[in-house]
């Protein structure tokens, strides 16, 4: 069986080293929708070899250089971690960070509920529950988690049932809690934001300015089940929508908000009119991660190639649903099944295009476009995508990057500014410094967030209960070692 470009990364030493890190010696998000471990990890022949090396310098003529040489080879060994699990049986985690008491606090998708869970002994607590939350499939729930700093406010996203009646109309919305032992006094800052059974996206996040940025999915329109929907990515509000109250063309966007919801005086103006929306034409961004200049970043999942890692930029428009990663006609042409006559009696496929369902190539769109930072994978036309006898998708050349994180701390001085993105495909994070890609954290699992303690040296990342990954070889698995847990990696 071919191995996808994720998995051919580990033919170089040095990303297999960050590969077998934390194993025992000796797109995508849509499976979504259907022992405490504790084990040192094995050193890497760089850092053994530049002992060793150390060593025999010692008598050499040359002892000072060669010592240097060692040094320098020792202090750019693989780093070594430990691993354990924290806490277990969480109802689908989903956003995981630290609370203003230093303990972990995580979002549970499925259990409706915010929960704090002591990192040291795993204790739990539930700080909310969310009785209005409504969650039936798996991409819908409770979602986005931002923290505050400096004040006891903490914001949250869900999705909901704004129909009162027996049948649902999923819609999202926006929260603010202040935390006192429990959270309490909410607050609402927007709601009948567009939700949907899939491509929520549902990242919330603070910005350095204090505004709150969250990313709103395409809905998983065009595709399964709402192949018929048409992808609005590209649509802006209007502003009689505005005044209307209308938020249906926030979907495929990053929305930036003020504190109280409104909306901020200097985001972008999109033809002619001022709205929630920063940046559009995305499909499912599920990482935000802002850099210490203010600077923001997302991770979003592509189709069958071309996972992207972007820098957000106000008003930027990145393509989706006409460009998949970059604009380069490979692997990637748009079929409109929505715009098909007889759509509703096709049955949907993502290898072959019914004849009456549009198509056109990337190059066919002129419009204005940001490039991504880079993809998780662009391939040639002649990719094999169906190389996997069962679970097709796992083989695809992505890796669904379900977070982003930036490392900012001293304890690993070479990873300063590096890009973290947990992924659903690898159980993995991937470490992504300029046109590197090291893949750190190898489990069999689904890795949902991430977390990073401000000694520098822990990270903890929460996991999918179920679900399709990566087994260790690079074939289908379903058998998760670690569901819905919350794993510690220590630096040794």
């Amino acid at each position: 069986m071919p191995l996808p470009p994720t998995w051919k990364t580990l033919s170089h030493p040095r990303a297999l080293a960050f590969a077998c890190c934390v194993t025992a010696c000796g797109d995508d998000d849509r499976d979504a929708r259907t022992a405490d471990a504790s084990f040192d990890a094995a050193r890497h022949e760089d850092a053994s070899g530049a002992s060793t090396e150390l060593d025999a310098a010692r008598s050499d003529t040359h002892a000072d250089a060669a010592l240097a040489d060692a040094a320098a080879a020792l202090a750019d060994a693989a780093p070594s971690f430990a691993m354990r699990v924290i806490s277990s049986e969480l109802a689908s985690p989903w956003e995981l960070t630290f609370g203003h008491d230093g303990a972990l606090w995580v979002s549970e998708r499925t259990g409706k509920r915010v929960t704090r869970i002591d990192p040291t002994s795993g204790a739990r607590t539930t700080l909310l529950t969310l009785d209005d939350a409504y969650q039936a499939s798996g991409q819908d729930g409770v979602l986005g988690l931002a923290i505050q700093a400096g004040s006891d406010f903490v914001y949250l996203a869900y999705t909901y049932d704004a129909d009162a009646s027996d049948e649902v109309l999923r819609r999202a919305k926006i929260v603010r809690y202040r935390f006192a032992t429990q959270l309490v006094e909410p607050t609402v800052l927007i709601e009948d934001l567009p939700a949907s059974s899939d491509h929520n996206s549902g990242r919330l996040a603070l910005a350095p300015d204090q505004t709150l940025v969250y990313a709103l999915g395409d809905q998983g329109n065009n595709q399964f089940e709402r192949k018929c929907e048409p992808i609005r990515a590209q649509e802006l509000p209007t502003q009689s929508e505005l005044d209307a109250r209308d938020w249906s063309h926030y979907v495929g966007k990053i929305l930036r908000l003020a504190l109280d919801g409104s909306i901020p005086a200097d985001n972008p103006v999109l033809q002619g009119v001022r709205s929630h929306v920063f940046s559009y034409g995305h499909r499912n961004a599920q990482g935000l991660a802002f850099a210490a200049d203010g600077t923001l970043y997302a991770s979003e999942q592509g189709p069958k190639s071309d996972d992207e890692l972007n820098q957000i930029r106000a008003g930027g428009n990145y393509g989706w649903p006409y460009v998949a990663g970059f604009r380069d006609d490979r692997a990637y042409a748009y079929g409109d099944w929505s715009a098909a006559p007889d759509c509703g009696a096709l049955t949907y496929s993502d290898y072959t295009l019914p004849a009456s369902v549009p198509q056109q190539p990337e190059s066919a769109w002129t419009g204005s476009f940001v490039p991504p930072l880079r993809t998780f994978f662009s391939v040639d036309s002649d990719y094999d995508f169906t190389s996997c006898s069962i679970s097709a998708y796992v083989c695809w050349p992505t890796i669904a990057p379900s977070s982003l994180a930036i490392y900012t701390g001293a304890a690993i001085p070479r990873w300063s500014g590096s890009f973290l993105l947990t992924s659903l495909k690898d159980g993995a994070v991937h470490r992504v410094a300029g046109a590197s890609d090291e893949v750190l954290f190898r489990t069999v699992n689904r890795y949902r967030d991430l977390a990073i303690a401000s000694d520098g040296r822990t990270f903890y990342v929460a996991t999918d209960v179920a679900g399709d990954t990566r087994a260790l070889d690079g074939s289908p698995s379903d058998a998760l070692a670690n569901r819905g847990a919350i794993l510690e990696f220590r630096l040794r």
